[in-house]
């Protein structure tokens, strides 16, 4: 009994420290974003084209 409990203790020692280091490295990857294709940012306010003309 003794033998069954020392292992399910070790068992549980190492799922948790295996989880705290899939949690760091989740939080320590650098997410990036593409910029859009026709970004119409580049445009200067005010030359939006117009159907009333």
């Amino acid at each position: 009994m003794t033998t069954v409990l020392i292992i399910s203790i070790v068992v549980i020692v190492i799922v948790t420290i295996l989880t705290i280091v899939a949690i760091s490295k989740g939080y320590a990857y650098s997410h990036q974003v593409d910029p859009l294709p026709g970004d119409e940012s580049e445009e200067p306010k005010g030359t939006e084209k117009s159907e009333d003309k």
